[in-house]
């Protein structure tokens, strides 16, 4: 069964203060509500809103964790390329060629993993600190 459209055809038009403005349009930034006469809609007509509350230690956490999270997957496509040209290898010579490009990704690896466990003590300090 399909849901009848609501046709709005009537409009109101409020004057408001900038200050009065941009407190309503930061309310709509924080709340569901997909469209700001939406959520206008909902504070006159005294219907619910649901609101977001963000934590601003966890959304600087996730921006750590993402950039994190790249820098290992590039680290992982990397060590495959190594790998698939080990594979490939046919004889000794080129051998020597794929353990020092395999040494330059062990280092690059076991710096990123230094990095990592850095950010995860500086994360922690502060977090302990909250």
């Amino acid at each position: 069964m399909k849901s009848q459209k609501i046709n709005r055809n009537k409009h109101l038009h409020v004057r408001l203060t900038p200050e009065e403005y941009q407190k309503l349009h930061h309310q709509f930034t924080t709340s569901s509500s997909q469209k700001f006469s939406e959520h206008i809609r909902k504070i006159l007509l005294d219907k619910p809103i649901k609101m977001y509350h963000r934590n601003q230690s966890t959304d600087d956490l996730m921006a750590v964790l993402i950039v994190l999270k790249d820098e290992l997957n590039a680290i992982a496509n990397n060590y495959n390329q190594v790998v698939k040209k080990l594979h490939m290898l046919n004889n000794k010579s080129d051998l020597s060629g794929w353990i020092s490009l395999n040494e330059i990704g062990r280092k690059a690896l076991n710096e990123k993993i230094t990095e990592i466990k850095e950010k995860i003590s500086q994360i922690n300090d502060k977090w302990l600190q909250e």
